[in-house]
């Protein structure tokens, strides 16, 4: 039996907290480990002979703390004569091992406030923390931020989806402002967030500059884009992609069309609209479409016009019929949004662009880790004909 082992067993048999045993042998590790790095760095022992006149020597230690689950650790980092050592045991400035920083910002992701953070951290470490000091702790995200914005993206997507939902962010006052989010599916139906940007009101103009920011960071070739039909989307997505293909979505339609009509009428006018994108085919969508018109607009003229001028509501049919029920709304990244909408309620506001744009990327990164090997419905199924579609849409200029 060790020592180690010895300790533990006396602190159980005293019925003592065996984290101080764990404690102070981290400790001794740590510091032991120190000393032989710079052992190893000198190529000589602590007062062996051959040190002296080596051109470098020992020089003492400077006393640091680290904060771990077990409790404060101090850490004695040895230093050369000539400057030259770096320890790699402990990260420069470092004063938390990873765990508690990866407890922090799982927290952070989840939408805990920084204050309840700060609580939470005291009751399971032990350790007082500041609001300030958490959030220093969140911006470790910060380069991950950097490197999510920065990737290069696959060039070839068969839809995106283009939605934006509002988070309260301070700006000298505090405002809910529109987070646009771009959602992809490959071929082969793996779902990722592409890109997102941030402004104070939802526009064609920041989609269009959004759309450009895929174009230039390696997206080439997309199928089908699907939005909830702002006015001069459709344009937007033309000018930076003028091969795609662009639906409204459907969903987005049908509750249009409920607060427009009376409510004795709602129920009848919405299972009438849903026969448009649940038909068989095109030519069969295309009929209850007319059906619809036909049966409503005497009652609704402007609502049976707003669908007649509407030139993108059948689009999908255009498509494998796997994927049908997959593009013909944007239910895909509104559930999505809605995840992070649910986490945001927490925190009512985020103090800063900096802090939400954290926030949001931790949430996208979890997202694409989850589905970058799950082949959305349908997609499998339809992949060998969407292939078909690339190549004749995109043939490659001889």
């Amino acid at each position: 039996m060790n020592q180690f082992t010895t300790e533990i067993v006396q602190a159980l048999v005293q019925k003592q907290d065996i984290t101080e045993v764990f404690r102070s042998h981290l400790e001794t590790a740590v510091n032991s480990l120190l000393a032989t790095e710079l052992t190893e760095f000198l190529d000589y022992e602590k007062y062996d002979r051959i040190g002296f006149n080596s051109g470098n020597s020992r020089n003492g230690s400077y006393e640091r703390s680290l904060k771990t689950e077990f409790g404060e650790l101090t850490i004695q980092i040895p230093r050369d004569r000539n400057g030259e050592f770096k320890q790699q045991t402990v990260a420069p400035y470092k004063r938390t091992n990873d765990t508690l920083e990866e407890t922090v910002i799982h927290l952070f992701k989840k939408g805990i406030t920084m204050s309840e953070i700060s609580s939470l951290i005291e009751k399971m470490y032990g350790h007082h923390y500041t609001p300030q000091t958490i959030s220093n702790m969140t911006k470790a995200v910060s380069e991950t931020v950097a490197a999510f914005n920065n990737r290069t993206l696959y060039n070839r997507y068969v839809c995106v989806y283009l939605d934006a939902t509002y988070i309260a962010v301070r700006r000298d006052t505090v405002s809910k402002e529109a987070v646009y989010i771009a959602v992809g599916i490959r071929e082969d139906g793996s779902k990722e967030v592409l890109a997102y940007t941030i402004a104070p009101t939802e526009s064609a103009y920041n989609w269009n500059e959004l759309l450009k920011e895929l174009k230039e960071r390696g997206v080439e070739d997309v199928l089908l884009f699907i939005s909830d039909g702002l006015k001069g989307m459709v344009d937007a997505i033309q000018t930076v992609f003028p091969k795609a293909q662009y639906q409204t979505c459907l969903v987005h339609v049908a509750r249009n069309i409920s607060h427009k009509v009376r409510v004795e009428d709602r129920q009848a006018i919405c299972d009438d609209f849903k026969t448009i994108y649940k038909a068989a085919s095109k030519e069969k969508g295309q009929k209850a479409l007319d059906t619809f018109c036909d049966t409503w607009k005497k009652a609704y003229p402007k609502v049976v016009n707003s669908l007649t001028d509407n030139a993108f509501l059948l689009t999908f049919y255009d498509f494998p019929k796997d994927i049908w029920r997959s593009i013909y709304s944007t239910n895909l990244i509104e559930s999505f949004n809605k995840q992070i909408k649910k986490y945001t309620k927490r925190k009512e506001q985020f103090p800063n662009e900096e802090s939400l744009e954290r926030f949001l990327v931790t949430q996208f990164e979890d997202y694409n880790q989850r589905f970058a090997t799950r082949c959305h419905v349908g997609f499998n199924k339809a992949r060998s004909e969407l292939t078909e579609i690339f190549e004749k849409l995109y043939v490659p200029a001889e």
